[in-house]
């Protein structure tokens, strides 16, 4: 299922991929193979069988960064999030075309909420094992879910359990989950994927080192992983005993190819079956007949993220007893004018259309029109007005004193490092616009595109000043604490890595994910103030609502790709070229 990946797509588009369990965000590194994420049109339909499937074929699917971690509580990178969502099993599954939150796919038959809507009861599917024998019960729920709440667990799921009174396991087959207070949300953060707590030691001691992180010996999903080359590619094969039937495809393989036009020539000439395509790219394969194109209006943004604190000394937002640490500001971003004038230094609709080549759309903050009762629609995004951004520098200190077209102030250049992951010929392109408009009115940008892995260390670290990247898989909820909320700033996995700090929005953000009732009516006044707040304070530089397309081969059939997952009924997919 696919919730607030926000799998930084954690970076990748982070592409929050195709997730297969509910889950928290990933930044996105676009574009990936990740079906589709969200409220949009598609320009493919399901393939329609012709004949009895088969069995035999392996799916190749290409990714532009390698994984870095196979256990689903500890990844925040959607690389890592689309292998282990093949391994793992959910709590809760998720409608691939409406996005609802649905016992279908999941470990859940059905469940219900008091009435007062604190008290989860969940009942589970008799019979399903892990594919070494061992049943999967609602024991490795509540193991997973207090890893995840373990002081030993470093992870940046923490958000998903700290509103979590209890995990109850009332029988193997039924769990009852205490929330302190009403979540409005919450049902979405019981959605991550399941460890098997066989193979684990039942104090947690070993989750940081386990084997499984790196090569999962077990697996309850469609296929059991075979091997792991780093930085070339991951296998997985048929799972005989998956729960659903077992795939007809022999396995999976997952390719990196870090540049996109090598991932689109693979694609053409068959060496892999499915790849993101980027707008330049779709004239290519546009009446190839090999090739089905599935569109999407992905339910995630792009955009550039300012590091409000001092990279050099990066500090938590808050201490062991919940109070705000003043941070070591930014000697540069820190001012709200330097970040204003960026907003209007860049020409959106330039960028849109030579960019995106016109598929994308301008917001003006965080939360997007498809949540239409949370969207503020009356808040104007930033308009291109170089003028009035040179006018916020100079009232900010910085001019141009020695007339070579970089501003000073104090004897300090106005120079700050842009960063991106490699291989996104759009965030690319994007940055070499960036670096050109701004320069237009004095900074001096030193743009890099680099491995994404350094990307996510670098973001997570809280050790960069500017960074193009996008969210994903946003959901149908409002409710994005983790970028916004102070306590998420935290070194080293906190997604909040702009280290953006605002009372208010923790007061507004509590408020809005505890309404009793949850009536969307009531809720949606503190998300537009939210909306307000953030566009005024300039955390980001929002650039565009994201539309995507993922091209794959047709010689598979039973492809039936939703707006919420892509890969929801890959056990059904077979290859129509070795039908007899």
């Amino acid at each position: 299922m696919r919730r607030k990946w926000f799998s930084l797509a954690m970076l990748v588009t982070l592409t929050a991929a195709l997730i297969a369990g509910c889950a928290q965000p990933v930044p996105m590194a676009p574009p990936a193979d990740t079906g589709a994420a969200a409220t949009g049109e598609s320009a493919a339909v399901g393939e329609a069988a012709t004949g009895e499937p088969v069995r035999g074929g392996v799916w190749t699917r290409s990714s532009s960064a390698d994984a870095s971690i196979l256990n689903p509580i500890l990844s925040s990178d959607s690389a890592s999030a689309a292998i282990h969502s093949m391994l793992v099993p959910g709590l809760i599954g998720q409608d691939p075309v409406s996005g609802a939150f649905v016992p279908e796919g999941s470990m859940s038959e059905r469940w219900e909420v008091s009435d007062d809507g604190l008290v989860w009861t969940f009942h589970l599917r008799d019979g399903v094992t892990w594919s070494d024998g061992e049943p999967v019960d609602a024991a490795d729920f509540k193991f997973t879910y207090d890893a995840i709440a373990s002081d030993l667990v470093e992870t940046p799921r923490k958000s998903s359990v700290e509103l979590i009174e209890s995990i109850e396991v009332l029988d193997p087959l039924t769990i009852q989950v205490t929330f302190k207070q009403v979540k409005c949300d919450g049902l979405g953060d019981l959605g991550l994927g399941w460890l098997p707590s066989h193979l684990f030691a039942s104090d947690f001691s070993d989750v940081m080192t386990n084997d499984y992180n790196q090569a999962p010996s077990v697996s309850a999903g469609p296929f059991v992983f075979q091997s792991w080359t780093r930085d070339d590619n991951t296998i997985l094969t048929r799972n005989e005993s998956y729960w659903e039937g077992a795939p007809y495809m022999d396995g999976m393989i997952y390719r990196v190819v870090p540049d996109s036009g090598t991932r689109l020539a693979q694609l053409l000439s068959g060496e892999i079956d499915t790849t993101g395509l980027e707008p330049a790219q779709l004239s290519s394969v546009e009446g190839n007949p090999n090739i089905n194109v599935y569109s999407f209006q992905d339910d995630g943004y792009d955009y550039i993220g300012l590091n409000l604190a001092n990279p050099a000394n990066p500090q938590p937002g808050k201490d062991e007893e919940g109070n705000l640490i003043e941070q070591d500001p930014h000697p540069i971003l820190s001012d709200r004018n330097v970040r204003k004038a960026i907003a209007h230094a860049l020409d959106y609709k330039t960028i849109i259309d030579s960019v995106y080549l016109g598929r994308g759309y301008q917001i003006a903050s965080n939360v997007l029109p498809a949540v239409e009762w949370a969207h503020d629609p009356s808040i104007e995004p930033y308009a291109y007005d170089p003028e009035l951004a040179s006018q916020l520098l100079e009232e900010a200190g910085w001019v141009d004193s020695n007339g070579d077209g970089v501003r000073e102030k104090d004897g300090v250049e106005l120079k700050l490092v842009l960063v991106t992951n490699a291989g996104n010929k759009v965030r690319e392109d994007l940055g070499a616009l960036v670096q050109d408009q701004l320069g237009q009115i004095g900074f001096n940008i030193d743009f890099q595109a680099i491995d994404f892995g350094t990307l996510v260390q670098q973001l997570l670290g809280q050790t960069y000043d500017m960074v193009i990247i996008g969210w994903t898989g946003m959901g149908a909820d409002p409710n994005d604490d983790v970028f916004w909320r102070s306590d998420f700033d935290t070194p080293g996995s906190g997604f909040n890595f702009v280290s953006y700090q605002n009372p208010r929005i923790d007061e507004l953000l509590q408020a809005g994910v505890t309404v009793p009732g949850c009536d969307p009516e009531e809720r949606a006044p503190f998300y537009k103030e939210i909306q307000q707040i953030i566009h005024d304070d300039v955390p980001y530089v929002f650039i565009s609502g994201g539309v995507g397309d993922v091209g794959y081969n047709n010689r598979w059939a039973g492809i039936d790709p939703g707006p919420w997952s892509f890969y929801w009924n890959v056990h059904k997919w077979w290859n129509k070229t070795l039908a007899p």
